[in-house]
């Protein structure tokens, strides 16, 4: 199923301040909350496809790859439904900022969501090299990454035979709460306890190979669907594919840089690919078929008979896909009539038989416009 723009997801336009955008999350938030519909499967997707949308929305560099590059630019072509690889411990760990440290959620379930804190990974860069062919359809790439992993030891819980003590600091909580009375009545806030650091348990004994962290250096094969259409710099991301977090928290997301390695023939702009055929002054005047490089083999185009300098064939639908699945480009080939700086004898005297020809004179009132004027009509 096509997952829903993220704006409309939110009830905002594409213009919308960062207020607007997390005024509009926390209304959906309380709207759709678990605690406020329990066993409502509709409700509970749509409060996870709202904290998709506003994780990307909110973030300016996220949001600016979702602008360019749609869903594909976020991580969107990986794996089905809303979440994008979040679970119900990464939405509730937003609240804080859209609450408030004082939001303790609805209802008693909620209140332990809002507490204790949730380890997070950092995040992995990576870059991968594509060619044109491997852009124009899309392409697998198992690639062995160097990162953070759990513990094999442990289990990424850093404790030794899995056991942890409560913090008898926060008793739990992961929070230091306190109550002031202030002229609008009694305020709460929360505080991170310094004690556990938010997590609410101390490892009672740590683990010999991860010493209590629940993370260690290793490697991963990870598979990366890669969209057909996408360019030079643009940036995928695939949820909880970065780095481990400490003691069994939330994965890091792995952001993927693409690479366009340059094509020996063929020159890229935007979805439209160029390609400069070189040909003879006879097989201007006279006509030929000749064959052209497309990006996965060859094709023949004729070249008809007075073929000016400077124009440009469209071969339609001959170029990169949309990475928003928008259709798909040209291929253009602009056609440059060589003159050849050195003659012999024989050639030069002919040459100079054509010269005195009326054929042979250009007549400006008929040339044809420059390439790139007519190169325009296809960028603009």
């Amino acid at each position: 199923m096509a997952k829903r723009d993220y704006y409309e997801i939110l009830g905002v336009n594409k213009n919308a301040a960062e207020d607007e955008i997390k005024k509009a999350y926390r209304k959906l938030a309380i709207k759709y909350h678990p605690d406020k519909n329990p066993d409502d499967k509709a409700a509970e997707e749509k409060f996870k496809e709202a904290a998709e949308a506003y994780e990307v929305l909110s973030n300016a560099e996220k949001r600016q790859r979702y602008d360019q590059f749609g869903h594909a630019g976020v991580g969107g072509n990986a794996g089905g439904g809303y979440g994008g690889g979040m679970n119900m411990d990464d939405i509730f760990s937003q609240f804080g900022d859209i609450f408030g440290g004082a939001f303790g959620g609805f209802g008693g379930g909620g209140g332990s969501r809002g507490g204790r804190r949730v380890n997070r990974g950092s995040n992995l860069r990576i870059k991968v090299k594509l060619n044109l062919s491997e852009i124009a359809n899309g392409v697998e790439k198992k690639l062995k990454v160097n990162k953070q992993v759990s513990c094999h030891t442990c289990g990424g819980s850093g404790a030794k035979n899995g056991q942890y003590d409560t913090c008898r600091v926060c008793n739990g909580t992961g929070v230091h709460t306190r109550v002031q009375q202030t002229i609008l009545g009694a305020m709460q806030t929360q505080t991170t306890c310094s004690s556990c650091h938010g997590e609410g348990r101390i490892v009672k004994d740590k683990c010999n190979t991860c010493h209590g962290d629940g993370i260690v250096r290793g490697e991963e094969v990870i598979t990366i669907n890669i969209p057909a259409g996408v360019a030079d710099g643009m940036q995928l991301s695939m949820s909880g594919k970065g780095n481990a977090a400490p003691r069994g928290g939330i994965n890091g997301d792995l952001l993927i840089l693409v690479e366009e390695e340059e094509h020996p023939e063929l020159k890229r702009e935007g979805s439209h690919l160029i390609y400069n055929l070189h040909i003879s002054i006879p097989d201007a005047i006279l006509g030929k078929q000749v064959e052209i490089p497309t990006i996965d083999s060859k094709a023949k185009i004729k070249v008809e008979p007075g073929t000016q300098s400077g124009k440009v064939l469209r071969l339609k639908g001959k170029g990169l896909p949309d990475v928003n699945s928008y259709g798909r480009g040209d291929l253009l080939v602009e056609i440059n009539v060589y003159t050849p700086t050195s003659l012999n004898a024989d050639e030069k005297k002919i040459m100079e038989q054509l010269q005195q020809s009326k054929n042979f004179q250009p007549n400006p009132s008929k040339r044809e416009k420059g390439f790139f004027d007519r190169m325009k009509e296809y960028f603009d």
